[in-house]
């Protein structure tokens, strides 16, 4: 059973509920030592007085702020936790926001929040059914390590999932990291036609199990061949970047390949899977519900119908935007 990295109350209005948060994520990793080249000699890192030369125990250790001349100013872990907000035990609920309205590009990374004990698991259940039903997300922040995180929390099934954000002023403006930004508009409407063709017969649900970091694969046979002693397969190079002047003909190959590669994993998936009934197709352009579709299939549907700014919309406004413009067609 995993320990909690951290545990606290989430709170929002005069409401606390105690939670206790686990990592929902971890990275591949080859474990590599490092050592000097040449020679089998290790490298090591230690934490060195740099006035006597000696090793300083962790416990040993505190924080020092620059504040000019030389000066610093020593801080330990409880002064430090004696000025955070419930003294880091506290996850303060600020606000409720529709999901779809959050741009991925603030999301860090993702916890498990499960209740704080038995004793706390109504009140835990009453908070994910409600922001379940109501299809929101809160917005908080928490004390953790020394650093406050900009949090989101919402319902998953049976849990109540978080993710760490980044604050506004951390997140880089593009145009103080490109020398010169994208224009748009530049394709040919052909090659545009082309794109979207091409996007489409690349579409499909969003399944994780069906993506595997293939790199890792492939450095743990790289170790396993050097190890034996055999021959090491180098990879394919980068392909050569698209001229312009070629672009029409590279995207129409690509449809072909998509659409080919399409038509044999369904075959394929059809042989091995029992007949289905018969379902009357609906046409793309019908006012079903909506909320059914997926989000790629309300892109497609907001481009059949010509929806202006459709790419920069969040589902909710975009789904308005549609059912407006199906109105307007009929």
């Amino acid at each position: 059973m995993a320990r909690p990295i951290w545990t606290g109350a989430i709170t929002f209005g005069l409401v606390s509920v105690p939670v206790a948060m686990y990592s929902a994520t971890h990275e591949h990793d080859v474990g590599f030592h490092q050592f000097e080249k040449g020679t089998a000699d290790r490298i090591r890192y230690r934490r060195v007085n740099e006035r006597t030369g000696k090793e300083v125990d962790f416990d040993d250790i505190v924080k020092g702020a620059d504040v000019g001349g030389g000066d610093y100013v020593m801080l330990d872990q409880d002064e430090l936790d004696s000025v955070a907000p419930g003294r880091s035990r506290s996850l303060d609920i600020h606000r409720f926001v529709e999901l779809a309205e959050i741009d991925p590009l603030y999301y860090q990374k993702t916890y498990w929040l499960g209740p704080g004990s038995e004793e706390t698991a109504k009140v835990y259940g009453l908070l994910r059914d409600a922001m379940a039903d109501t299809g929101r997300a809160a917005i908080g922040t928490l004390v953790m390590r020394g650093k406050e995180y900009l949090t989101t929390i919402r319902a998953d099934g049976t849990l109540l999932v978080l993710q760490t954000m980044f604050f506004a002023d951390e997140v880089r403006d593009p145009k103080d990291q490109l020398d010169e930004l994208p224009r748009r508009n530049t394709a040919k409407p052909a090659e545009m036609h082309m794109a979207q063709q091409l996007i489409d017969s690349m579409s499909g649900p969003w399944k994780p199990a069906d993506f595997r970091d293939t790199y890792t694969d492939r450095v743990n046979k790289l170790i396993k061949a050097k190890h034996k002693g055999k021959e090491i397969k180098t990879a394919d190079p980068a392909p050569d970047p698209t001229a312009a002047s070629d672009l029409f003909e590279v995207l129409r190959r690509s449809v072909e390949a998509a659409s080919k590669r399409r038509t044999t994993t369904a075959a394929a998936a059809a042989g091995k899977a029992k007949p289905a009934p018969a379902r009357k197709a609906k046409p793309a352009t019908a006012k079903a519900d909506l909320k059914d579709l997926s989000k790629t299939d309300l892109v497609k549907l907001a481009r059949d119908l010509d929806v202006p700014g459709r790419s920069k919309l969040a589902r909710p406004d975009l789904e308005k935007a549609v059912r407006k413009a199906q109105r307007k067609a009929a």
